[in-house]
């Protein structure tokens, strides 16, 4: 399928799911700018999309949890000679264990990438796609927005208000061209280290390259909200229906389990 955005930028590109929605947008002929805090890693992503699929990679290196790095993705999204269609804003973190006992500045880290950076590289890029008519935005959020998360609870606020922004935003831009998605994996297969679990745990793991390309059509399609694989979209229902006392009795057993 041909992208229906020629160009896009992606944060967190450098691994994990962040690199297989470029590899996905790469293969599908966008053009890229791949950005992350580390420049080897992207580099080396770079070459091997730019000679696999002929496309145009530019790398950026920029921690987004900092001031300088804010402002360089910034300038790069608002650059008018340049014209991003396509925003993937993928990059974000959580930890794990009581809030209580872990230090504030953890929950402040998570809170100034997962929420802060999507809101200001989304307001950078969006004026210049309302003028043109023509945009996206996929905002990478979770299933762990939709129900209380104890022992993640900074990312799992996190996650509730990405998906909730992105919902408000997709009402705001309806009509005019751009569109945007939040996109709710739950545990996804990346590579990255604790995230290849077999037997019957591993039939609630995802696989990277299938969450990439559900996002992204999602987004092409205009459809405000990706819950890849059926467990999920089964889990999110649920916490449609089911009373919040309930949710949160679950989720506190689980976390003793």
């Amino acid at each position: 399928m041909r992208q229906a955005y020629q160009t896009a930028l992606v944060t967190g590109a450098s691994r994990g799911l962040g690199e297989s929605l470029a590899r996905r947008l790469a293969g599908d002929g966008s053009n890229l700018v791949i950005l992350a805090r580390r420049a080897e890693p992207l580099e080396v992503l770079a070459a091997t999309l730019r000679s696999a699929y002929q496309v145009s990679v530019e790398v950026l290196t920029a921690d987004l949890a900092a001031p300088a790095g804010l402002a360089a993705a910034e300038a790069r999204l608002t650059d008018p000679g340049r014209p991003i269609e396509l925003l993937v804003n993928n990059a974000g973190f959580g930890s794990s264990g009581g809030f209580a006992d872990r230090p504030a500045a953890s929950a402040e880290d998570q809170i100034r990438l997962n929420v802060t950076a999507v809101v200001r590289l989304t307001r950078a890029v969006l004026p210049g796609m309302l003028s043109r008519r023509h945009g996206g935005v996929l905002n990478v959020s979770s299933v762990a927005g939709f129900f209380p998360s104890p022992g993640a609870a900074a990312y799992g606020a996190s996650k509730a208000f990405v998906t909730s922004f992105s919902e408000s935003l997709a009402a705001e831009v309806r009509g005019s061209g751009v569109h945007v998605t939040a996109l709710c994996p739950g545990f996804t297969r990346t590579g990255l280290r604790g995230s290849s679990v077999s037997g019957l745990a591993g039939l609630a793991w995802l696989d990277a390259d299938k969450v990439a390309g559900a996002g992204l059509e999602a987004v092409a399609a205009g459809r405000v909200l990706s819950v890849p694989g059926a467990q999920y979209k089964s889990v999110v229902s649920l916490t449609r229906v089911v009373p919040r006392a309930v949710l949160r009795s679950a989720a506190t057993a689980m976390r003793r389990t």
